[in-house]
């Protein structure tokens, strides 16, 4: 390939960065811990975008956010927009407060509108609670604390998890794998329309509530079902002299003898429940 060649396609790749925004650096902010003797609590709700966490041997949450431009930003006005070149708004508004080793982390209201993909490093005995609706999936790993995730409609995935773990996702998968498992907080697994996937020790011992309506349940563990359907009564709320009686459509399993009470609840999907090596 001759210099004019190379000339060229640099030209051309300095042009697409510029007008696309992808040479845009992340907003990034570090915060200490006030006591980093004691595990952290991580806090985060946005309304688009991904959340992913990293558990790491620092004493500091360091977060990284990108702001991605809606493809409908800007729609309308085409005939004032001619002739124009569209700036992109990579704006995050992202904020991170530290009160006695509990981290906020949000985007403010100005990135409210738009996606917003953050990147959070964490010291690994950090607990956290996490939400998102759109645009995102929330990934987790690496870390030993207590997890509560909820995301609307994306994905929710726990790798290398070593404590508890609650998780809703509604309309898509939930994907989990336990390096240990916390013997003395319960947990609970539940999706509307996404599979349910969950990798336990081999050694758990656990005690299950489990509910499909339209899908399957599937384990390599040896689980011990009890199939007695739970009576259900209904006093009818109030009218007097109505009664219902029904059969609780939930079931339970005991895995290596019971233990730790553990939920799962599903709709349209299947559920895996299985044991690591």
């Amino acid at each position: 390939m001759n210099k004019q060649h190379i000339f060229l396609l640099s030209l051309l790749t300095l042009i697409l960065l510029s007008t696309f925004g992808l040479a845009q650096d992340p907003d990034k902010l570090s915060v200490p811990l006030s006591d980093p003797a004691r595990p952290a609590f991580l806090k985060v709700s946005i309304l688009n975008g991904s959340i992913t966490v990293k558990g790491t041997g620092g004493n500091e949450v360091t977060v990284e956010a990108n702001s991605r431009s809606s493809d409908e930003d800007g729609a309308g006005n085409e005939d004032k927009k001619r002739g124009l070149r569209r700036i992109p708004n990579t704006s995050t508004g992202l904020q991170v407060e530290e009160d006695d080793n509990e981290v906020t982390v949000s985007t403010g209201y100005m990135s409210s509108g738009r996606t917003v993909n953050l990147v959070i490093q964490v010291p690994t005995n950090t607990s956290m609670k996490l939400s998102t609706l759109n645009d995102g999936d929330v990934k987790v790993e690496n870390v030993t604390g207590d997890i509560e995730v909820s995301n609307l409609n994306g994905a929710v995935t726990l790798d290398n998890i070593s404590g508890s773990a609650v998780v809703d996702a509604l309309n898509e998968n939930i994907n989990v794998v336990f390096a240990k498992v916390d013997q003395k907080k319960s947990m609970s697994f539940s999706s509307m329309n996404g599979e349910i996937d969950v990798t336990f020790p081999p050694d758990v011992k656990a005690t299950m509530r489990l509910k499909n309506d339209m899908g399957e349940i599937y384990s390599d563990f040896d689980i011990k079902m009890d199939y007695k359907a739970t009576k259900v009564e209904d006093k009818g709320q109030g009218k007097i002299g109505k009664k219902k009686i029904s059969m609780e459509k939930m079931m339970t399993g005991a895995i290596n003898g019971g233990g730790v009470d553990i939920l799962f609840k599903n709709f349209n999907g299947d559920i895996f429940i299985r044991k690591g090596k």
